[in-house]
């Protein structure tokens, strides 16, 4: 298998463990480092979707340019969380396969995803916070204030079923792209391995609870501050708790079930000869 592979790549039978045994260090981290790793992974994730919003706002690129082009940075985040260090609710839904190994308890991994998806709200909405007092939603004329706003106002209207199967398919691509990563060794494996596969859930419109965190607020905060009253619709505290519960739900269900479920029963349920 290491010959298929190569010395600078783990096989995935390779990548199932290193899953199992990284899920089982993340599960047994103290609440304040766990919380302070997730602020910080809200606040890269946010890092990414400003510079989605920013590629996404310029009317001179075409519609498919935009959606890759935007994905592309996005990546950023989710790069950053892997190099760097940081701990993301999404792709910490991995950590189901050292509790489906036995090696911690149910308890254990909700209490990881309970906290880092509550510091990853944190991290995003503190980054939207400092984003709209730096002025940066009024570049291009205002036009990157007005996106944020037209890409929430679309985010609070998805009918429940939707956003669920969007933040799915979501979720589903970023723990592909976080395990692909750990087959890496070097920070250019890691990054070839993370681009590609967000990039793709990024452009095709897929839903990601982290992001949603720091965009929805900031679109609030763009609206609240204009100067005139305007009969155009608002997002809604309603409206942004109603997408954040199907999508955390969606996320939880393509990670957790379809990317480490799976796995768990083809490498380590009935590991190959």
């Amino acid at each position: 298998m290491s010959d298929l592979y190569g010395a600078d790549a783990y096989s995935p039978v390779e990548i199932a463990r290193r899953i199992e045994s990284v899920g089982e260090a993340k599960a047994r981290l103290g609440v304040w480092p766990l919380a302070l790793l997730g602020v910080l992974a809200g606040a890269f994730i946010g890092l990414g979707a400003m510079l989605f919003v920013l590629v996404k706002s310029d009317p001179s690129l075409g519609f498919a340019t935009s959606a890759l082009l935007g994905g592309l940075v996005f990546s950023m985040g989710l790069l950053m969380v892997v190099v760097a260090g940081a701990e993301l609710f999404t792709g910490n839904n991995l950590i189901v396969m050292a509790w489906a190994d036995g090696r911690i308890g149910a308890l254990q991994v909700l209490r990881n995803w309970v906290v880092v998806c509550l510091a990853n709200g944190v991290g995003a909405v503190g980054l939207a916070l400092l984003v709209f007092a730096s002025g940066h939603t009024d570049l291009n004329g205002g036009a990157v204030g007005q996106q944020v706003v037209k890409m929430a106002l679309a985010k609070q209207d998805l009918p429940f079923g939707t956003a669920l199967v969007r933040g799915i398919l979501c979720n589903i691509l970023v723990c592909m792209a976080v395990w692909m990563a750990m087959a890496g060794r070097s920070v250019v494996d890691k990054a070839v391995a993370v681009m590609l596969p967000v990039m793709a859930f990024v452009a095709a419109g897929f839903e990601h609870s982290i992001a949603n965190m720091y965009l929805m607020p900031l679109a609030m905060l763009v609206q609240h501050g204009a100067s005139a009253a305007t009969a155009l619709p608002m997002v809604t505290w309603s409206g942004v708790l109603g997408n954040w519960v199907a999508v955390i739900l969606g996320n939880l269900l393509g990670g957790a079930v379809l990317v480490a479920g799976v796995y768990h029963v083809i490498y380590r349920r009935q590991p190959p000869a």
